[in-house]
């Protein structure tokens, strides 16, 4: 007999079912960011540890996104092939594929945990760890910690997307909020009066990355439009490449955005130590952990605009699945839409209110030149984030339309092509402001590219081009 309790998904207003998948996801996707924001905050308040540990966090942050690449590619592509055999009636095809990337992401966790923990001391000079002993000593502390929670913090980034698939978008926020939350509440406790420094904040958020896991576990033995058993659970290498494939982007989305951060933070200590303040010992750290603040903030917005677009992938999977092309298109205007509002706002508030934003992050502990070059990084470096969302939106967008290599290819020219060799080619002419430069200007390639692909995808679903070809549904 046909399953169609998603059924919904094909009828009910394109407004409402975005604000019931987008608004929880998007929570779950910048609470997420929250739990590396949060450890630096508290670092970066703490006076024992300060910049030392602020560019330590910054150093291990690229690590941890790595896990979550894979994570990500596990569980949205799952989730957007669960969606698509849901919409065509294949029962069986959403339940195995379910079992299969759960299987697929313990196996994978314990793997990157054990290279993490042999690897350490290598990794970390990698990304940019040894600019002085204090800033290495503080990185190796956190990491090991954190190495030690992969696997859950794993699991639980997985699952998240299945759970929404399932029609639960609020359940998936909710195992991410009580576990951030958590961290939250430990982290000022471990940090300050038990003087636990690196290794406090990072278990605070492993304690909690266990919560998250653990509620995803209560709510795979509880599905709704999906029912898990024995049979689920066997390895099916056909259908795990047929899932993953649908989940390629997300996790280059990710890990090329790794070796962009590998190549800004390795030029960032290479031309930070020809600067003529930073080359000094005592400030060598400062353009490192800055970076990572606005990188972070970054995350923030950017979790936003990913939010939106993942949020869709539920209905759109759903609609091409049950041949309402029309259904994808108004919703791919309503994306690209919010994408441009957000980054707007976004852009607002690095311009208007950069010394705001570094004062959180313990400047009134450091000196001056620390903020100085806040201020001016928030300003330069994020001075596109309007066509940095509208590119995110498109590149998962069209993931959820099936179109895995065109979203693939474009995210590799973003991260990996504009975002390494930019970082490595205008410093050599400007600087460390040369650095700088290069993520606006890797935007503005990008968005070149993504603007034929928009237009090309309003021609497929069935428009002669434009933003304004259907009015949306509200």
């Amino acid at each position: 007999m046909e399953h169609k309790s998603n059924a919904f998904l094909e009828t009910e207003k394109l407004s409402t079912l975005m604000r019931k998948y987008a608004v929880p996801c998007i929570i779950s996707l910048v609470v997420a960011a929250l739990y590396n924001i949060v450890d630096q905050i508290f670092i970066a308040n703490a006076d024992y540890l300060g910049s030392y540990g602020n560019a330590a966090n910054t150093v291990v942050f690229p690590l941890t996104v790595v896990a979550l690449s894979i994570a990500v590619m596990i569980g949205d592509g799952a989730c957007t092939f669960v969606s698509i055999s849901l919409g065509a009636g294949r029962q069986d095809d959403a339940h195995r594929s379910i079992g299969n990337a759960v299987l697929l992401c313990l196996i994978s966790s314990v793997v990157l945990t054990v290279i993490y923990l042999l690897l350490m001391d290598p990794i970390l000079t990698l990304f940019g760890g040894r600019v002085n002993e204090e800033t290495f000593t503080c990185a190796r502390e956190y990491f090991f910690w954190i190495t030690l929670g992969i696997p859950f913090y794993m699991f639980g980034q997985a699952m998240n997307p299945i759970i929404r698939s399932d029609g639960s978008p609020k359940f998936a926020m909710l195992s991410t909020v009580l576990g951030a939350v958590t961290n939250i509440i430990l982290d000022p406790i471990f940090i300050f009066p038990l003087k636990l420094g690196m290794m406090g904040a990072a278990v605070a958020t492993v304690i909690g990355q266990i919560l998250t896991a653990a509620l995803a576990v209560w709510y795979l033995l509880h599905m709704k439009a999906v029912k898990l058993s024995r049979d689920s659970f066997t390895l099916r290498w056909k259908l795990i490449r047929r899932f993953l494939v649908l989940g390629v982007t997300s996790f280059l989305s990710q890990i090329s955005l790794v070796i962009s951060m590998a190549a800004v933070q390795n030029m960032c200590t290479k031309y930070g130590a020809l600067d003529p303040v930073f080359g000094q010992a005592e400030y060598a750290q400062i353009p490192l952990a800055v970076l990572g603040i606005v990188m972070k903030f970054f995350q923030i917005a950017i979790s936003i605009s990913v939010g939106l677009a993942a949020g869709c992938i539920p209905v759109v999977g759903y609609n091409i699945g049950a041949g309402r092309k029309d259904r994808a298109k108004t919703l791919f205007t309503y994306l690209l839409g919010c994408e441009a509002a957000v980054g707007f706002v976004a852009l607002l508030i690095v311009e208007l209110l950069p010394r705001q934003l570094i004062g959180i992050f313990g400047a009134g502990n450091e000196s001056a030149y620390y903020t100085a070059f806040a201020i001016r990084c928030f300003r330069v470096y994020l001075c596109m984030m309007v066509l940095a969302m509208v590119n995110k939106g498109t590149f998962i967008y069209l993931q959820a339309l099936g179109k895995a290599g065109l979203s693939m290819a474009i995210s590799l020219i973003r991260e990996i092509v504009f975002g390494v060799l930019l970082p490595i080619l205008l410093p050599r002419f400007f600087g460390l402001d040369g650095l700088l430069y290069s993520f606006p200007t890797a935007d503005v390639l990008t968005f070149l590219i993504a603007f034929v692909i928009i237009r090309r995808t309003y021609a497929e679903l069935g428009g002669k081009g434009g933003l304004a070809q259907e009015p949306l549904e509200v």
